[in-house]
């Protein structure tokens, strides 16, 4: 699917779509763009660290050069969340290749535009991701 095809929307325009339009092409191509520029972003940002970590500068104090690592510490965990995002907007990438984005892993109803704006990877319906925290919560999975 090309996005020439396809125009891309506004967020505005995206939810005033009636429910029947649900995962329509317009959709999946809004989401399709939304994921990807969220992927380059984080790829751009694993290049910024890699040359980072690599300048090497070597600080006589102490303190200094804890406050470095530290740094580089905090920037590493932060690379290593956005790793695990980045694959699961890989898996949601190829959930609209294969027609099952936009729908929940539980129940199979539509997870919903609006879940779908905060968290383009949500696998869930809001209802199911719900009954799952509170199952974890009860029995401590």
């Amino acid at each position: 699917m090309t996005t020439e095809k396809t125009p891309i929307i506004s967020e505005a325009e995206l939810l005033a779509m009636p429910e029947e339009d649900y995962m329509n092409d317009v959709q999946l191509a809004f989401f399709r763009q939304r994921l990807q520029d969220m992927e380059k972003e984080i790829l751009a940002n694993a290049d910024e660290t890699t040359e980072h970590l690599r300048e090497t500068v070597v600080v006589p104090d102490p303190a200094d050069r804890a406050t470095i690592e530290e740094e580089h510490a905090l920037e590493l965990r932060t690379r290593d969340r956005e790793r695990k995002l980045l694959k699961k907007l890989q898996q949601a990438l190829a959930k609209i290749d294969n027609g099952e984005y936009g729908w929940c892993e539980e129940t199979g109803d539509p997870i919903g535009v609006a879940r779908l704006l905060a968290r383009p990877t949500a696998t869930l319906s809001l209802e199911a991701q719900q009954r799952r925290e509170l199952k974890q919560r009860m029995y401590g999975d």
